[in-house]
């Protein structure tokens, strides 16, 4: 059945005439007349009756006013909800990021202290999660982009730094070429762990010698930082130890290759206000992440 025909109807049995349901809902009388004409062929009965000052309801348009009133009040009132909610900037926000992209919490604290009366959900996950099937609204991803029924806005870029601990150098020795991190103990990222690791520096691409490889930069720091292994780190991560002096960088003449980073976000002809005002918040205020993801040893 035709919702919009519906509400037609009971505008024509609240005000009396086609002529005061077509006033109300500001269409064309030849339409009114059309859509009922149409609502009455679906049901198969008659709902309406002209009389000679309006329009009177049949037994079936009376059975049909008492229970599809009630629903379309239900429905004015959901959809004015909706509206106020986008107004008024309320709701729920469902964000997608790789669990140690750290310069990103603090954009979405920054957000939220903006906007209090939304609500986020982060899932934090190095998994690519389906948009779609798991109702994320706006996901951040790093790498290159693969999803052509998605609408990728890019924000930033960064590159990793090979890093070591200055007892594993003082330990093994400074290595000067790409070449030599075969005969080191390396911790490398990797999405599975039967995927073998291949580093891009400069214009080589070497496999190290990983003797761990994981989905968490956090714990390959960690292990750096010990003077267990080389590992290449993301800047957000690497920079911090580097100043504290518990690690250094190794192989500058050699950079990693420039990692991209987009906002994702569904394919839609009504964005609502929140996934809108989250993606221009972001836009406007990258400066601090960016700052935290350049470092001038590639300069």
């Amino acid at each position: 059945m035709d919702l919009n025909a519906v509400r037609m109807f009971v505008a024509i049995a609240q005000t009396g005439s086609l002529t005061g349901a077509a006033q109300r809902l500001n269409i064309p009388l030849p339409t009114v007349s059309r859509r009922l004409k149409e609502l009455e062929r679906e049901l198969k009965v008659q709902l309406v009756q002209r009389a000679a000052k309006g329009t009177v309801l049949t037994d079936a348009g009376v059975r049909l006013l008492e229970h599809a009133a009630v629903g379309i009040e239900a429905l004015q009132d959901a959809e004015h909800a909706v509206q106020s909610d986008q107004m008024s900037l309320k709701g729920r926000l469902r964000l997608s990021l790789p669990q140690t992209f750290e310069p990103w919490w603090k954009l979405i604290a920054s957000f939220q202290n903006r906007y209090p009366d939304i609500e986020v959900l982060v899932y934090a996950t190095e998994r690519r999660m389906d948009l779609y099937e798991d109702g994320i609204d706006v996901a951040l991803r790093v790498g290159d982009i693969r999803h052509e029924n998605l609408v990728a806005r890019k924000v930033l870029s960064f590159r990793n730094i090979v890093v070591a601990s200055p007892a594993l150098i003082e330990r093994l020795g400074r290595p000067t070429d790409p070449a030599d991190l075969r005969r080191y103990p390396c911790g490398v990222w990797a999405s599975r762990i039967d995927a073998r690791a291949r580093w891009s520096l400069g214009d080589q691409v070497i496999e190290p010698r990983a003797v761990i490889a994981a989905n968490d930069y956090q714990m390959l720091t960690q292990r750096a930082i010990h003077g267990d292994v080389v590992a290449e780190l993301p800047p957000f991560l690497a920079l911090p130890a580097i100043a504290a002096g518990s690690l250094v960088a190794i192989l500058e003449a050699y950079p990693c290759p420039e990692w991209p980073v987009h906002l994702l976000y569904p394919q839609s002809r009504f964005r609502s206000n929140l996934v809108r005002t989250y993606l221009e918040y972001c836009q406007l205020n990258i400066g601090e992440v960016q700052a935290a993801c350049n470092h001038r040893i590639w300069c």
